[in-house]
């Protein structure tokens, strides 16, 4: 595979402070060297800390694609986010701390092999010091795997949240696969993040987008997952699964409390947009990612 050049780092996005304060939000301590061993603890850290949800999309919050208002919005307000900021505040993170970060553009496989629209997903391309890799990290794709992974290896990458491996596929790029099904198609040209812009739109505003459906709340914990879908909180334990709905408003702003750490001063409900007009008619497109039901 070709190497791909990694873009000028941004400079000075994170102050000491911000990166201090985000390290305590995710468990994590200084001093860490940028290596890969520190980038897999940061990711799992990420993920079992700060929870993947959409109800910026559902309480009529703006969605600001900068790098210090998406990391504000995790740190200083203690909220989650979708792929756009859980990874773009990550990759700030992880540039302040010296590593060097690309970011890449996916397209999520939906029904029937059917690829989303361009910049669908952003993930992580991650150079560290000890010169391994570069890993792809992903940290705003749901239920998803818990290390870097390596893009260029073309064997199974085992992952306590299943098998993966890269593909290759047309025009130089990459589908990631999960025990044999096909995630997304990942382009490796380096990105900006002004260019997703356009993606987090539609994702915040079309009817086709699985964010503008359902409310969505989820974070990895150490024995399984626990997730909030609208009413329904979700707990899988050692490969258990349990349900509970719940009846009262304040028994869901509870478990958005207790279990997520989100104090909401008002419930987020679901309000699908309008239909778009479509003149070659509806799009029924369901994608793999995001939505983690265990």
């Amino acid at each position: 595979m070709a190497e791909k050049p990694t873009p000028p780092q941004p400079r000075g996005a994170l102050d000491t402070a911000r990166v201090e304060a985000y390290l305590k939000r995710i468990g994590a301590a200084k001093p860490l060297p940028p290596d890969v061993d520190t980038l897999h603890e940061l990711q799992l850290r990420h993920l079992t800390t700060v929870p993947f949800e959409n109800l910026s999309v559902h309480l009529g919050e703006d969605i600001v694609l900068e790098e210090r208002r998406l990391v504000d919005k995790i740190v200083t307000e203690h909220r989650g986010g979708f792929c756009y900021e859980l990874n773009g505040a990550f990759a700030a993170l992880l540039r302040a701390l010296g590593f060097r970060v690309a970011l890449l553009q996916a397209r999520v496989f939906g029904d029937g092999g059917r690829l989303g629209i361009p910049y669908d997903h952003v993930a992580l391309s991650v150079e560290t010091v000890d010169g391994a890799g570069p890993w792809i990290v992903d940290v705003g794709f749901g239920d998803h795997a818990l290390s870097p992974l390596r893009p260029d290896l073309r064997t199974d990458q085992d992952d306590p949240c299943g098998t993966f491996r890269f593909r290759e596929a047309p025009q130089g790029d990459l589908d990631l696969l999960r025990d044999g099904s096909r995630q997304y198609r990942l382009d490796l040209r380096p990105r900006a993040l002004t260019d997703f812009r356009a993606g987090a739109w539609y994702h915040r505003t079309s009817p086709d987008s699985p964010f503008t459906r359902s409310l969505i709340c989820s974070r990895r914990t150490e024995e399984g997952r626990v997730t909030l879908s609208g009413r329904t909180l979700i707990t899988t334990v050692r490969g258990e699964r349990r349900e509970k709905e719940l009846a009262e408003d304040a028994e869901v702003l509870a478990a958005y409390r207790d279990h997520f750490g989100l104090a909401l001063e008002s419930l987020p409900v679901a309000r699908p947009p309008m239909p778009w007009p479509k003149p070659g008619g509806t799009d029924t497109r369901r994608d793999t990612r995001r939505v983690p039901e265990n």
